[in-house]
């Protein structure tokens, strides 16, 4: 191993390496964005961070309960519909709602105190997600669950069931 006697030349040095490592890291820096963007073979895809179309769902979710839990959340919670779900879907709940008098995205008439999303397998351009729905705490919750179905493409859900 080389010794650096003169302190100018080791100060030299280590500027020179400061520079190569910052420009190393600005380099992977500015390459992760176009990876980030580039078209991803269509697959199956287990992890929850990674699936979009799984936190289409929790997003949806999570505000929908916050809007119906809301006063004067009515309209709030019918453009979430809107944005998140199918025409079709859309169309499915108000049938559903009309026979049942119950809200069809939670399949209940009151609200949630909490939910659960968790991803499930994917194929033929859906992905399916459960949702755990808690309504009642202490030693004993009592929950209830629904598939959701979301399209792959668009990331809207396109079924609700349980």
């Amino acid at each position: 191993m080389l010794q650096l006697r003169n302190s100018q030349e080791a100060r030299g040095r280590r500027a020179i390496g400061r520079t190569l490592l910052a420009a190393a890291l600005l380099t992977a820096v500015a390459a992760v964005p176009a990876a980030a963007t580039a078209p991803v073979a269509a697959a199956p895809v287990r992890s929850d961070a990674g699936n979009p179309s799984y936190q289409q769902v929790a997003h949806f979710y999570g505000a929908y309960i916050d809007a119906v839990t809301t006063e004067g959340g009515g309209k709030l919670a019918t453009a979430l519909r809107t944005f998140y779900l199918t025409p079709p879907l859309h169309t499915q709940l108000k049938a559903w709602e009309k026979s049942n008098h119950a809200d069809g995205v939670l399949r209940a008439q009151n609200t949630p105190l909490a939910f659960r999303v968790t991803s499930g397998d994917s194929g033929a351009g859906h992905t399916w997600s459960k949702v755990r729905l808690t309504w009642s705490s202490g030693k004993h919750p009592t929950y209830s669950y629904l598939t959701v179905r979301s399209d792959l493409r668009t990331g809207k859900i396109s079924s609700i069931g349980e």
